[in-house]
């Protein structure tokens, strides 16, 4: 058994490629439409993953974009996604200085977690041990939920 992608349901395609590539930095590995369905497909990548996802042998995530107006609820319920990242305190600082609100803040170096537009609770996790615990972000408190 392959682990192959997770499926996220978007209610609007521009604003959470936005999230997912300009600000959390994920790459476009490939796209499709289906006009009988309705529907469009985008398979996204983490950076340090592409030349495996370039050969679908890397975990993606599929962004599902329906057509037809549909209001998602619940992205608490989805669970989350996970990324491992050279730098904690260096993407979260990127994804402050974008406007998204660092809902679990990196207090142990270790660990963040943000949520994209549709409400899919994404976590962060320091490749390695923890960093160093480091202001603003050791005494930063939650916001929201995560």
């Amino acid at each position: 058994m392959r682990y192959l992608h997770t499926m996220v349901r978007v209610r609007d395609m521009d604003e959470s490629l936005d999230f997912y590539c300009n600000k959390l930095g994920l790459k476009e590995v490939r796209r499709s439409e289906n006009e009988a369905g309705r529907y469009t497909l985008i398979f996204l990548a983490a950076p340090d993953d592409m030349a495996r996802a370039e050969q679908e042998k890397a975990p993606l995530v599929e962004l599902t974009y329906n057509w037809d107006p549909e209001d998602y609820q619940g992205g608490r319920n989805f669970g989350h996604l996970a990324y491992e990242v050279d730098d904690i305190y260096a993407l979260c600082q990127r994804l402050m200085d974008a406007n998204v609100t660092i809902n679990r803040p990196p207090r142990d170096g270790k660990m963040a977690f943000v949520r994209s537009p549709d409400g899919i609770s994404i976590e962060i996790l320091q490749k390695g041990e923890a960093k160093p615990k480091a202001e603003p972000w050791a005494s930063m408190q939650n916001t929201g939920a995560w």
